[in-house]
């Protein structure tokens, strides 16, 4: 026969067990959200989501496909250098997105169209996102390698040697 002392602890473990349990359930149901999964423009023409999906999508933006319409919303192309998506954006452009460049968008693909709702563009000359490189170096496109960023501009250039 149990004592009220073991039947305390172990509605006590019981308990606890039940309030991790729906801590885990609702912390991921909290981040499901927040999980965005990358694909190239060959991943979403071979095989295209759901309109419902949101995910990120990063290439080159495609030259001469860039346009305006109206006064904030804007068209363009990007693309792996294997398959183009078109997108559409309404919004204000970052300062450095310009064509031949690459950029990452948030959106999701509905009728064959990238609706962006976020566009993200490179920081400076040298920066691309690794999944873009890997999705271009897939593709045969890039060649550029990565750079260490911890890499000075005057040891890239050798300025930093002093032997």
């Amino acid at each position: 026969m149990m004592t009220l002392k073991k039947r305390r602890r172990i509605q006590i473990i019981v308990l606890a067990f039940a309030a991790l349990g729906v801590a885990t359930v609702l912390i991921g149901y909290a981040l499901q959200d927040g999980i965005n999964y990358f694909r190239s423009p060959t991943q979403v023409t071979e095989a295209p989501p759901p309109s419902s999906e949101k995910f990120r999508i990063g290439g080159l933006v495609s030259e001469n496909s860039l346009r305006t319409i109206g006064d904030a919303s804007v068209t363009f192309s990007v693309t792996d250098g294997n398959a183009t998506v078109p997108v559409i954006y309404v919004g204000m452009l970052p300062d450095l997105f310009e064509e031949g460049q690459g950029m990452i968008g948030l959106g999701s693909f509905v009728d064959g169209t990238f609706l962006a709702t976020e566009i993200l563009a490179k920081h400076d000359e040298n920066y691309m996102p690794a999944e873009v490189i890997d999705a271009l170096e897939a593709q045969g496109v890039y060649q550029g390698g990565r750079q260490d960023p911890n890499q000075s501009e005057d040891t890239k250039n050798g300025a930093g040697n002093d032997s």
